[in-house]
């Protein structure tokens, strides 16, 4: 997933692009680009990548992402074979900071709106009961004229803006935002070469062959592109994806196990309540 400064489709002059999106992997690398990205699925599943953060996507997925933060949204395997009847509709709204202009959210009245922009340099991920109450909002964007388009995203933002903390999520958990691609096209190699095989056995001397350096210069490289060491970031991987099972499907825990590739119960149970808080078992029955 090569890392790259993505430019809008949009004339360049344009603040505000909103479109709806019905194919699989909404981008095919993980990139980052100057605007705003409010992000809304509404059908399809998959891991989404933003900054440091792993995680499950599910319909009704809701996420600001901020400038200049690298993310990539990826589908299950299954929605890119040729007999695959998965759906996939998403709207992605991309602004820029200043879509109103230099001056208006300086003015106090627009202070939460502010800091909500602010705020979500780092990513932040929106609860379900939020993401439903605004869904008619949303879906509706893209049908506006464009004058409408701008005052029902303001009218969005104001209320993501008054969101209580409970409510929302805070995705990296460091500054991940990009000024360079330097080293982009290796980690985007090696990022593909994860999300693709994770359910496979990788070994260290494995993925760092796939980045043509020694194991020791590679576990360097991974930790400073992701600030997490390798092990640590498939584990989460591997994990994110039996919750997202665990979720949507009833097959028993020990083919969980499994299935995100780990070869031994008692280490996906121990690993599964380190990342997530609570054994595969007691998360499933808490849902």
């Amino acid at each position: 997933m090569k890392l790259v400064l993505k430019k809008s489709d949009s004339v360049v002059s344009k603040k505000l692009n909103i479109h709806t999106r019905d194919v699989p992997c909404l981008d095919a690398m993980w990139h980052y680009h100057p605007e705003i990205e409010l992000l809304y699925i509404t059908q399809s599943n998959g891991i989404r990548f933003v900054g440091d953060s792993v995680a499950p996507f599910f319909p009704g997925d809701l996420v600001l992402v901020g400038s200049y933060l690298p993310h990539l949204w990826r589908n299950d395997a299954s929605y890119y074979t040729e007999e695959t009847t998965e759906q996939v509709k998403t709207i992605v709204t991309k602004f820029t900071k200043d879509f109103l202009g230099d001056e208006v959210f300086k003015i106090a009245e627009f202070y939460e709106i502010k800091k909500l922009i602010d705020d979500c340099k780092f990513g932040l991920s929106f609860g379900k009961e939020i993401s439903k109450h605004l869904h008619d909002d949303i879906v509706q964007l893209p049908t506006l004229s464009p004058t409408r388009q701008y005052i029902k995203l303001l009218d969005i933002l104001d209320k993501l803006s008054l969101v209580s903390k409970e409510d929302r999520t805070v995705l990296s958990s460091s500054d991940m935002r990009q000024t360079t691609t330097e080293s982009s096209e290796r980690i985007d190699t090696v990022l593909k070469y994860i999300s693709d095989n994770y359910a496979s056995s990788i070994s260290l001397d494995n993925i760092s062959g796939v980045a043509c350096m020694t194991t020791n210069s590679f576990c360097r490289f991974f930790k400073k592109m992701t600030n997490k060491s390798f092990t640590q970031f498939l584990n989460e991987i591997r994990i994110k994806n039996a919750s997202r099972i665990l979720v949507q499907e009833n097959t028993p825990i020990s083919e969980v196990c499994y299935i995100v590739g780990f070869n031994s119960l008692t280490n996906f149970n121990k690993q599964f309540k380190q990342i997530m808080g609570a054994t595969p078992k007691k998360f499933r029955e808490a849902i």
